[in-house]
C-alpha cells in the first residue's frame, strides 16, 4: 500500500502514491537520511542505494551528504566518479526483468562491490580484474535450491556481469578499454550431467509428491514447461479435455515472492500439445484440485494463491531423494521432455517450438512448427508408455 513503510533489518523503504520508492536510514549520528536523487523508480534500486550505506557505517567510512560535499569541494569539485556509483546508475537505467534485477544486484553485493565499489571506475586495471577473479574462483560453492550451483559457474556469471559494466563504460566513453578481458571467464562449466528419467522412474517421482502437485511433475516432464510456466497455469489455459495447454504467462521469485509476467522470451508463449496418455490425469486434477472459475490457478499454493517456491523445492527434494536420484533438479524435467519428444521424432525446429526456446540465430532459423505435427509428436510420445 503506499505510504507504508516496509520494516526491513536496517533502514526504510516506503512505496509513495507515485509507484516511486523512498529510502530512509537512520544515521550513526542519529539523524534520518534519505535518498540522494529522491525516489527511486524501482525498489531494488532503493535496497541498493541501502546497502551502499550500510557498508559505509559498517567500514567506518560513513560521513553526513554534507560533509561529502564539503569534502568535494575542499578537492576542488566532485569526486571521482566510482564503480560502485556507476553500477548503480547502470543498474538503475537497465531494461531488466524484476528477476534478472535481483540476480543481479545479488551478485554485485556479494562478490563485486566488496572488491571495487569505492575504486574510481578509471583507475581498475587488468590485473586488479584478474586478481580478484582468481579470488572468485577460489571460494566455495553454495547450495541453490535442491541443487548445487557450482562455483564454475558462479564465477562466470559474476564475471559477465563485471565485464558487461565495464563494456558499457567504454561506450560511454568513461573508459578507454575494458580491463575485464580474461578469455573464457564468462563462459559456463556445464558440471551438472542431467540425467534422463525413464517414463516408469518419471512417475515414481510424481507419486512421491503430495496428490496436488503429482500432475506439476508429469506436466512440467511431458509437456516441457519451465517451472514458472507450469506454476502460473490456470484453468483457462487447458483445454477441457486437456488436449492443449496455452502457455501465455510465467511466475517468477524475486527473495521467495512470487510475480505474474510474461514468459521467458516471445518464443516462450506457445500452445503445447499434451500427449494423450496424460490428458486424463490433468482432466481429473483439474476436477479434484482446482477452484471453479477460469482464474483458478492449476497449482496453487496454500489459500489458492501462487505457489511457494520454497514449498515446491522441499516436496521435489524430498521426492528425487525417495526415488533415489537426489540430484535430480527441477529444471531437468523440462529437459526429459525435449528428450522424450526427440525420441518420439521431432525435428529440431519442432523441438524448438515445443519447447518454446529461442535466441536472436534460432528465432530465424526455428519459426513456427505446424500444431498438426505437434499432436503428432505428442501421440508419439505416449506409445512410448505401451512400449515400455
Amino acid at each position: 500500500m503506499a505510504g507504508k513503510p516496509g520494516r526491513r533489518g536496517w533502514g526504510y523503504i516506503r512505496k509513495l502514491p507515485s509507484g516511486r520508492y523512498q529510502a530512509s536510514y537512520v544515521a550513526p549520528n542519529g539523524r534520518t537520511f534519505y535518498g540522494p536523487r529522491g525516489p527511486f523508480s524501482a525498489k531494488t534500486d532503493a535496497e541498493f542505494w541501502l546497502a551502499s550505506e550500510r557498508r559505509l557505517i559498517e567500514r567506518d567510512e560513513w560521513t553526513s551528504p554534507k560533509e561529502r560535499a564539503a569534502a568535494e569541494d575542499e578537492r576542488g569539485g566532485a569526486s571521482p566518479l566510482t564503480f560502485g556509483q556507476y553500477a548503480a546508475v547502470w543498474i538503475e537505467q537497465r531494461k531488466l526483468k524484476p528477476t534478472t534485477r535481483n540476480l543481479y544486484r545479488s551478485q554485485l553485493e556479494a562478490h563485486i562491490l566488496p572488491e571495487f565499489a569505492d575504486r574510481p571506475i578509471t583507475e581498475i586495471a587488468a590485473p586488479e580484474v584478474r586478481a580478484w577473479y582468481s579470488k572468485l574462483e577460489r571460494k566455495p560453492a553454495r547450495a541453490a535450491g535442491n541443487g548445487v550451483r557450482t562455483g564454475g559457474t558462479r564465477t562466470a556469471r559474476t564475471y559477465a556481469l563485471l565485464k558487461t559494466i565495464f563494456g558499457t563504460a567504454v561506450e560511454d566513453g568513461l573508459i578507454e578499454s575494458n580491463p575485464a578481458r580474461i578469455k573464457g571467464a564468462s563462459q559456463v562449466d556445464r558440471r551438472h550431467k542431467i540425467e534422463v528419467l525413464t517414463p516408469a522412474q518419471l512417475d515414481a517421482l510424481a507419486a512421491a509428491m503430495p496428490p496436488q502437485y503429482r500432475a506439476l511433475v508429469l506436466v512440467a516432464a511431458w509437456a516441457g514447461l519451465r517451472r514458472g510456466e507450469v506454476v502460473a497455469l490456470r484453468r483457462r489455459d487447458i483445454e477441457p479435455d486437456g488436449a492443449e495447454i496455452h502457455v501465455h504467462r510465467a511466475a517468477s521469485w524475486i527473495r521467495g515472492k512470487a510475480t505474474i509476467g510474461t514468459t521467458k522470451s516471445a518464443a516462450g508463449a506457445r500452445d503445447v500439445t499434451v500427449p494423450p496418455h496424460l490428458r486424463s490425469v490433468l482432466v481429473a486434477h483439474l476436477a479434484e484440485h482446482v477452484r471453479r472459475g477460469r482464474d483458478a490457478l492449476v497449482f496453487p499454493g496454500s489459500g489458492g494463491g501462487l505457489l511457494d517456491e520454497w514449498t515446491l523445492r522441499y516436496h521435489f527434494k524430498a521426492a528425487t531423494e525417495t526415488i533415489g536420484v537426489p540430484e535430480f533438479r527441477f529444471h531437468d524435467l523440462r529437459h526429459q521432455g525435449a528428450v522424450y519428444a526427440a525420441r518420439a521424432g521431432a525435428t529440431t525446429k519442432e523441438l524448438m517450438s515445443r519447447l518454446g526456446h529461442s535466441t536472436p540465430q534460432m528465432s530465424m532459423r526455428y519459426q513456427h512448427a505446424a500444431q498438426g505435427r505437434d499432436a503428432e509428436i505428442a501421440e508419439r510420445m505416449s506409445r512410448m508408455i505401451e512400449g515400455e
